[in-house]
């Protein structure tokens, strides 16, 4: 069952449940891929890769603007972003813990031949796509630097 088909299934789900909130955050992310899919220049359908990406955007908006919301006092918009980052999370694939990443990191540097801070870009470029909709790209930086540095 493609991701569409899954979001369309629990949109008629929350509406049976009268459930307003999460029929908001379900539509705001059907209309990513709508928008996606109708995008100049695409072919109608989009890759489950096209889609992890757009979600994995998506919840880091809705991350940073809960952070930003609750910096600034407003707990009922931060409550509301956090609520649609929850729904987004659903149907990403599984983040990996920091150790799994770490791991991964490390098998990444040995590869590429890393001796310090000089080549973080030669692992960032293989580790961003080699972690690609599986860790956040600010904690792969992260990792690599302090990896890169010891």
């Amino acid at each position: 069952m493609s991701l569409k088909q899954k979001i369309d299934n629990d949109i008629k789900s929350a509406m049976l449940s009268k459930n307003k909130e999460e029929l908001t955050a379900l539509r705001s992310v059907k209309s990513l891929i709508l928008l996606a899919e109708t995008d100049k220049g695409s072919s109608g359908e989009i890759s489950s890769d096209a889609e992890n990406k757009l979600l994995m955007k998506a919840a880091k908006q809705r991350k940073e603007s809960a952070e930003i919301f609750q910096k600034e006092g407003r707990e009922d918009l931060a409550k509301k972003e956090l609520f649609e980052l929850e729904v987004i999370s659903r149907y990403l694939p599984k983040q990996l813990s920091e150790t799994e990443i770490s791991n991964e990191l490390k098998k990444v540097i040995d590869q590429v031949g890393a001796k310090g801070p000089q080549d973080m870009g030669k692992v960032m470029g293989v580790a961003t796509k080699l972690l690609a909709g599986k860790a956040d790209g600010k904690l792969i930086s992260e990792l690599v630097k302090k990896l890169l540095a010891s």
